[in-house]
This record gives C-alpha cells, sequence and structure tokens, in this order.
C-alpha cells in the first residue's frame, strides 16, 4: 500500500468537464497524474462509489462546505475520486451541487486504487473492486499524509481530518 513519502502512480484519471474551454473538449477528459500535480497541494479523498448514503449525506459535502478553510490552508485543489466513469462522476457532482469547488476524478478501471493499494473487494456484493474510503494531501505529486478508513468507518477521511492536517 502506498505510504507518505511516496509519489503517486503515474497514471491517467478522467473528468467530465461540462463548459468547453482553454482546449478542453465537452465531456471526458484524460486527468494525467503527474502533469495534475505538479507544483500543486492536493486533498485528495476516495470513495466506494457515487450516490452512495455515506459518501453523498457525509464525505462529499463535508469537503464542499470546508473548501474555502482547505483553500486558505493552502490546498490548491480539492479532488474526489471513485471507481466510477466520468459521466457518473460528473452527475454526482451536479447533484451534490459541487459548483467548481470539488473536481470530481473518475477512476474506471480502478488503475490508481489498484497502483496505491487502496482497494476494496466488494465483489460478493455485486459491486466489483472498488477504492477505499480514505484521504490524503498531496504536495507536488508526493504524499503528504494519508488516512485509511477501515471496513464500514467514516472516522479519518472527513474533510475535517485533512483541514487539520493541512494547517499543521
Amino acid at each position: 500500500m502506498i505510504k507518505v513519502g511516496d509519489t503517486l502512480p503515474t497514471v491517467t484519471l478522467t473528468e467530465y468537464v461540462e463548459v468547453e474551454g482553454n482546449g478542453c473538449s465537452i465531456g471526458p477528459n484524460p486527468v494525467k497524474l503527474p502533469e495534475a500535480l505538479a507544483g500543486k497541494t492536493i486533498a485528495l479523498f476516495a470513495v466506494p462509489g457515487a450516490f452512495t448514503p455515506t459518501c453523498s449525506e457525509k464525505h462529499l459535502p463535508g469537503y464542499v462546505a470546508q473548501a474555502d478553510a482547505l483553500k486558505a490552508a493552502g490546498v490548491d485543489e480539492i479532488w474526489c475520486l471513485a471507481v466510477n466513469d466520468a459521466f457518473v462522476m460528473g452527475a454526482w457532482g451536479r447533484d451534490q451541487k459541487v459548483g467548481g469547488k470539488v473536481r470530481m476524478i473518475a477512476d474506471g478501471d480502478a488503475a490508481f486504487a489498484k497502483a496505491t493499494g487502496l482497494t476494496l473487494d466488494l465483489n460478493g456484493k455485486g459491486l466489483g473492486l472498488r477504492a477505499n474510503r480514505f484521504s490524503m494531501l498531496v504536495k507536488d505529486g508526493k504524499v503528504a499524509t494519508l488516512n485509511v478508513e477501515g471496513p464500514g468507518k467514516f472516522e479519518v477521511s472527513g474533510a475535517d481530518t485533512l483541514l487539520a492536517q493541512a494547517k499543521a
């Protein structure tokens, strides 16, 4: 499993962009990690899936609510990652009214989750391989903090924990 001090894997994720501009077409666009992370501090959190109860009621709304405080603490961008496709992540972002405060990043084939060892096997429940619930601060592509939840928990991966770490 990835740990503090490690560089994030070189994978390409996707993001649904609804407004054309700056050379970005409408639709799923690649997010190449090394380039997207260069020189930035990212608050990255992952959920097992979009539209799930805990993720929709607590996790994502917590990051939307704390977005200004995270940015004031030196975070350049907030990313929500899930093993869903870019269209689902875009729809979830609209449903949750993230309003550009959180980038909704798709790990459609679980490449990031597998490469980091942060997987959650939900095959027995018919949901396939997912990302474990976690949060991390990433500085210039390297993991600065990492908070991984135990099964069925929501204690350390929320926005409040990451905000405290960003302020430290």
